[in-house]
């Protein structure tokens, strides 16, 4: 069994939560795409610790306080027992770092899964889990596993590293470079192209207020300096849903137009929670077999890993 502490109780940890009771009945592996990483199975990973700034959460049992408002990702499944773990507040500023890494509860791979744009936040979760020998898995757009310094001192610790910003299961991001891909592949020549995303969730909120490091982690994503991203746009009505348009502008043989629209239509949170069981696993393979430092496998599972710009 894993012990995982999650930082942030949002849609994306509800997700998480809510789809590993799922599976533990045994009757499905529907949306699963590693059934094992490493002899480690989705429902070989328990949640042993939570940190969450909200009054509304910190205090209450995770099962509990991943329904509570302004999470609006649906019920799936049966109903959740109490978990037992009672969601912790979570670091206030730096001078913090020692009392959550003690609150860990022995837990061997740290999932930060609070909202993108606060990088210094980021990092200090990362402290946390240096002070206290667990893993880290950054799983927003701030630079944490680009931060040469920080790889390094995981390296040194033997710790794993993953990051940055993970790409969801099926989003905009992963289909949108596959077809820029195709498009070269098949020798038709790249004019133009553009993204537009709208969700409901809190962390869209959160991105159309902080959007510069997610901008960039779209661009990294896609590996083509022709496409344009439109700002993240919140509709609160869409709820837990992300809409996204892609539009590809290419010529093919002779010089003749070639236009593309694709319309997209996802639950986001179950995106990220389908990419974090496997990062969760692959940290914590990593970890039990000694292998420290940033982790090559985690690339094809992330938008900006190291290597891609700031």
């Amino acid at each position: 069994m894993i012990k995982v502490a999650v930082v942030g109780v949002g849609n994306n940890t509800s997700a998480l939560v809510q789809g590993i009771a799922f599976y533990s009945d045994g009757n499905s592996l529907v949306g699963v795409r590693r059934p094992e990483v490493g002899g480690i199975g989705v429902t070989d990973v328990t949640v042993v610790a939570a940190f969450a700034i909200s009054g509304d959460k910190v205090g209450r049992d995770l099962h509990e306080a991943i329904f509570v408002a302004p999470n609006n990702f649906p019920r799936i499944g049966r109903e959740l027992p109490p978990s037992g773990v009672t969601v912790e507040r979570g670091l206030v500023d730096a001078a913090d770092v020692e009392r959550v890494a003690q609150a860990l509860n022995e837990a061997e791979v740290v999932l930060y899964s609070a909202p993108s744009g606060r990088p210094d936040t980021a990092r200090a979760y990362a402290e946390v889990a240096l002070r206290a020998g667990a893993a880290f898995v950054n799983t927003t757009s701030d630079p944490v596993a680009r931060d040469e310094t920080l790889r390094a001192r995981f390296e040194e610790a033997g710790l794993p590293l993953i990051g940055d910003d993970l790409a969801s299961q099926f989003g905009s991001s992963v289909v949108h470079r596959a077809l820029l891909r195709l498009v070269e592949e098949r020798g038709l020549t790249l004019v133009s192209s553009y993204q537009v995303n709208l969700g409901g969730t809190e962390d869209f909120r959160n991105l159309v207020e902080n959007p510069n490091t997610k901008h960039r982690s779209k661009l990294n994503a896609v590996g083509s300096d022709k496409v344009q991203m439109a700002p993240l746009g919140f509709l609160p009505q869409l709820k837990s849903e992300k809409v996204a348009h892609l539009n590809i502008e290419a010529q093919g043989w002779g010089g003749t137009a070639v236009s593309l629209d694709v319309h997209l239509k996802v639950h986001d949170p179950s995106g990220a929670a389908g990419v974090n069981i496997d990062l969760v696993r692959f940290a914590a393979d990593a970890l039990r077999n000694g292998r420290g430092g940033y982790l090559d496998e985690a690339a094809t599972l992330l938008k900006s890993p190291p290597g891609t710009l700031t």
